[in-house]
């Protein structure tokens, strides 16, 4: 029988979808409140890979990520995947359209080896965790670079969106190996 041990902790990636800069802007706050420390963002840029979104966000939504320096138990994208969904639903009725979400919140979290999405939705690629969240390998880690799975979002598999994942996975790795944030690392 193998030895049980407790896995390493995570990093928690949020992507946001928005209609504006502005709507980014708008939840910042409410991520840094559950999230702490932003550690590495990915400013509003066009998002310009499907229009899914159209109805719920516009014809020209935005695109944002931010990590936090904070690491978590994996187990705990469960609750931060319904609270997400909970502030989607509120930012929505705030804006006058209860069903129609204005911003999309996108939780995710990164192992050294993976990056992996939260989600509502069952698929055969996806691994069902507690309360209706299931998690969708998204990007595995090898040869130095993160790579896209059959199934991973044409955006994740985008150079801008891998770029950023890998800058926060330096990140992670420092972390793990000297239990600092990356902000304290010196330079020799």
């Amino acid at each position: 029988m193998g030895e049980l041990r407790t896995p390493a902790k995570v990093k928690i990636i949020v992507g946001i979808l928005a209609k504006d800069s502005q709507a980014v802007e708008a939840v910042r706050d409410t991520l840094r409140n559950r999230f702490g420390e932003e550690e590495l963002a990915l400013p509003p840029f066009p998002f310009t890979f499907t229009n899914y979104y159209v109805d719920e966000i516009g014809n020209a939504p935005v695109r944002a990520f931010f990590s936090y320096e904070t690491l978590v138990d994996r187990e705990t994208i469960v609750d931060i995947k319904l609270w997400s969904n909970d502030v989607e639903l509120e930012i929505a009725k705030q804006n006058g359209t209860p069903g129609l979400r204005p911003v999309n919140l996108d939780p995710g979290y990164m192992t050294l080896g993976q990056f992996f999405l939260a989600t509502t939705k069952d698929q055969r690629q996806r691994v069902y965790m507690q309360r209706g969240i299931f998690v969708e390998p998204t990007l595995y880690f090898q040869d130095g670079h993160f790579h896209a799975f059959d199934w991973t979002y044409r955006d994740y598999q985008s150079e801008k969106y891998i770029t950023y994942l890998e800058q926060v996975r330096a990140r992670l790795a420092y972390q793990l190996s000297t239990g600092k944030p990356y902000r304290l690392r010196t330079n020799h």
